[in-house]
């Protein structure tokens, strides 16, 4: 896409929205870093939600509507007020995987897409490098008379890479003359490691190093924790850190800025672009559109709960994207039959929209339906839905700027601007510091719709031992699949009344949140039969 539009050097991009010079670290012609301001600095920017009903393999659009969101917003303005979109950068496992790449589609798509996709500006090499090097300590360690007396059945900091690759879930490492058995390894994908949290919810770079050096790698044969500061490399870490924690900006295929910084998956962390770059997009923006990843009780209720209360942010509004796809799927239709016109399947799959919808209702946001159409949308279901929609209480706005660019993102534009006006009551479901099993039965029967929740017994002895810690204020993650309300990917629709199933629950100190992993929850991914990087093979 960016060879049939002419990208703005990224200085012009930065003097656009006012960023001195001083402030901007260019990497070539189109992408840069950003300075953060202090903190204590503060702009009234509108911050506006972006999430979704239950997706499909492939989603639904969420990017691609922060995008068009943006560009409708820059060109309803016309230069009296400035929009800019805050957005997670992808990670390579699913670019390579199923998703292929994740800078939006079409006519809505930030530029340059192959960079931002793959390498980009080193930020999640440079986190798995950082874990790599924690690893490395502890298992140096171990080798040379574990002077930290580590019980090597309790080392909880697992290794990271930024790739879908399945045959790392289980692993055996320091097989050596002295540990002829080695120990258990798990591996994660770089974007659910607490590192990727702590770089996320990292207030500064000060916060970063603190919360780094708060992250529990181990625990000795007395039981006692062993952080990353025991350990002695928290300036270590944060000198292959520095310019990573550095927001990125890039642009849309429209000049509109976007910063892209952090990428942690929803299903299995919190799902949302760093602070820092929603904070730098609020201190020059008049409107700040971000995401949160999967659908409303995922990311949207990370978000909510987490992200926004943590740092005193108040969002104005929110825009839940579905799709005639998705509504078809929910409804009982196979991958196969999606593109097929099926007006009753669609308006069947309806209640799972409004459970997302009400779920966003309840926290006090005033609320637009984006319908993110797609070619294969006929005419007949389109209106269907938004018939049905509006039946139930909530405005539906169609945006179709994958085919009609910036002009197609005009009317959800309007919607924003609107919803912006309306009146500030937002609160949150949850607070931080609420006992752990509470906490995750509000959130199970309050957001998913379950009658109950169960505990193996390693779940519970877990949290046993998290309490036992004295931790305070802590947040809770929920891990759970994106492809249901349940923990069961089967399940569709809107079911009411199910057990949520808690396997274990991890601690992640540094960020500040325990994750009760629910469900078959895996926190490496594998690649598909035909991954997307072989169908990488014919491009020119």
């Amino acid at each position: 896409m960016a060879n049939e539009f002419s990208l703005k050097n990224i200085t012009t991009i930065a003097r656009h929205l006012g960023i001195a010079n001083k402030d901007l670290i260019p990497y070539g012609k189109y992408m840069a870093k950003i300075e953060p301001k202090p903190d204590s600095y503060s702009h009234k920017s509108h911050l506006i939600l972006v999430t979704a009903m239950t997706p499909t393999k492939a989603g639904e659009g969420k990017t691609t509507t922060v995008i068009a969101l943006t560009d409708g917003l820059n060109l309803l303005l016309k230069g009296k007020a400035k929009a800019v979109a805050a957005l997670r950068q992808p990670s390579m496992g699913p670019v390579f995987g199923m998703k292929g790449g994740a800078t939006g589609g079409g006519l809505a798509s930030i530029e340059p897409a192959e960079d931002i996709n793959i390498n980009f500006t080193g930020d999640i090499h440079a986190l798995t490098a950082a874990n790599a090097l924690i690893s490395a300590v502890i298992d140096n360690s171990i080798f040379n008379g574990n002077e930290y007396d580590f019980d090597l059945d309790r080392i909880v900091f697992p290794r990271a890479v930024d790739m879908n690759d399945r045959a790392l879930r289980r692993t055996i490492v320091g097989i050596d003359k002295k540990h002829p058995s080695g120990r258990n390894e798990t591996f994660v994908i770089t974007a659910a490691s607490e590192l990727m949290a702590v770089f996320c919810l990292a207030r500064d770079a000060s916060d970063f190093k603190q919360r780094v050096g708060k992250i529990i790698v181990g625990f000795t044969k007395a039981g006692k924790p062993v952080t990353v500061k025991d350990l002695k490399i928290t300036n270590a870490v944060f000198k292959i850190m520095h310019s990573a924690l550095k927001p990125n900006l890039v642009q849309t295929i429209y000049g509109s800025p976007a910063i892209v910084h952090g990428g942690p998956f929803a299903n299995i962390a919190h799902g949302c672009c760093s602070y820092m770059a929603i904070k730098t997009a609020m201190d020059y923006a008049d409107y700040t559109i971000t995401e949160a990843g999967f659908g409303s009780e995922l990311g949207g209720e990370k978000f909510l709960d987490i992200l926004a209360p943590r740092f005193n942010l108040r969002p104005d509004g929110a825009v839940v994207v579905a799709t005639v796809r998705s509504l078809k799927l929910q409804g009982g239709s196979t991958y196969d039959e999606l593109d097929k016109e099926d007006v009753g399947k669609a308006l069947e799959g309806l209640p799972n929209l409004l459970r997302h919808l009400n779920n966003i209702r309840s926290y006090g946001l005033p609320i637009v339906c984006c319908l993110n159409v797609f070619p294969t949308d006929t005419p007949r279901e389109l209106q269907a839905v938004k018939d049905a929609i509006a039946k139930a209480g909530f405005k539906t706005v169609e945006c179709d700027s994958y085919q009609k660019g910036k002009k197609g993102g005009l009317a959800l534009a309007k919607a924003v601007v609107e919803l912006a006006k309306e009146p500030d009551t937002y609160r949150p479901l949850v607070k931080a510091g609420d006992d752990i099993k509470k906490t995750i039965a509000t959130i199970s029967t309050n957001i998913y719709g379950a009658g109950k929740v169960e505990y193996s017994a390693n779940a519970l002895a877990d949290i046993e031992n998290i309490e036992s810690l004295g931790i305070k204020d802590l947040n809770v993650c929920i891990a759970k699949t994106p492809l249901s309300l349940t923990d069961d990917p089967k399940v569709l629709g809107a079911p009411v009344g199910f057990t949520i199933h808690i396997d274990h629950v991890n601690l992640s100190a540094g960020a500040g949140f325990v994750v009760p992993v629910s469900g078959k929850t895996l926190l490496m991914p594998g690649l598909p039969k035909v991954p997307a990087a072989v169908t990488m093979e014919s491009e020119k």
